[in-house]
């Protein structure tokens, strides 16, 4: 492994480790189900986890999995190639999604939420039905700022993503082991590993998509200012209830100088030793 290769690795691995243990993302035993969409990300994701699978004080399985959504043009020899010449146990879930969300979205709306929730579903089934303790997904810091603004700009909430996550349904519990991971370093090690990228015929080509617009705000605050991705990533562990307006957080009702702020909400000081500090870098 060449040096420049080497070093992008050990810091995938650094931050990753970093994120499976400030999240207890990982018990001892666990089955994980790692979503395996043929893209740069999800590639990423594998070859980290097989790495800690190889060297982590604790023992879990991974089981690669792939949703085939009969894409014209879908390359279907790639993926059982790839790991089957890695010895990774995997399963190719075959599934028409593709006709049902072209005819189910209207015409000049983007594919992605009825797609995405079709492909959830599928994918919870099949977790539950092979026992798997964990679903593991591919997503990484800027899609975390990204989501950030995307509810803020468009949906009135401040809400991103999270590194771990109960499903909707009860049913699984989701990790994104990539979350303090930048792109720009997953675009650097897909590129040292040759993966076989896949691409995705059903929304790729889709132009003015909301997150495309955010994307190229944070790609131009990048330039202006560079580390500002991280800074906002930094300040979703550093909430401050009492300076915001979610009265369901805070009681702004009951402030009363005789009143500690921590005991109003989950408000605390820059010396209360409850308070979480940054222990972690996080820059790409």
């Amino acid at each position: 492994m060449s040096y420049e290769k080497n070093k992008c690795h050990k810091k995938l691995r650094r931050l990753v480790g970093q994120a499976l243990s400030d999240f207890d993302m990982l018990d001892n035993g666990d089955k994980v189900m790692v979503c395996l969409s043929g893209g740069k990300d999800s590639y990423t994701l594998l070859d980290i986890l097989l790495s800690f699978q190889r060297h982590a004080p604790l023992e879990f399985e991974l089981v690669a999995v792939n949703l085939d959504q009969k894409q014209p043009g879908f390359p279907e020899h790639v993926l059982p190639g790839y790991l089957s010449e890695r010895a990774v146990p995997y399963k190719i879930l075959q599934e028409d999604t593709y006709s049902v969300v072209k005819r189910l979205t209207p015409e000049g709306k983007t594919t992605c939420p009825i797609c995405s929730r079709l492909r959830r579903g599928i994918l919870y089934g099949y977790a539950k039905e092979i026992g798997a303790t964990k679903i593991a997904l591919g997503h990484h810091m800027d899609d975390v700022v990204e989501t950030l603004f995307l509810n803020m700009f468009y949906g009135g909430r401040m809400k991103a993503m999270p590194a771990k996550l109960k499903s909707d349904d009860g049913e699984n519990i989701l990790i994104r082991p990539l979350y303090y991971c930048r792109e720009k370093l997953i675009t650097q090690w897909s590129a040292y590993a040759q993966h076989p990228i896949i691409p995705c015929n059903l929304c790729g080509a889709q132009e003015n998509l909301q997150r495309q617009a955010i994307k190229q705000m944070l790609r131009e605050w990048e330039v202006a200012q560079p580390g500002r991705v991280e800074n906002i990533a930094r300040s979703l562990a550093h909430v401050v209830p009492s300076h915001l307006a979610d009265t369901k957080l805070f009681d702004f009702g009951n402030l009363s100088v005789d009143v500690p702020l921590q005991d109003l909400g989950r408000d605390l000081g820059p010396d209360d030793p409850d308070r979480r500090i940054d222990v972690v870098e996080i820059s790409g």
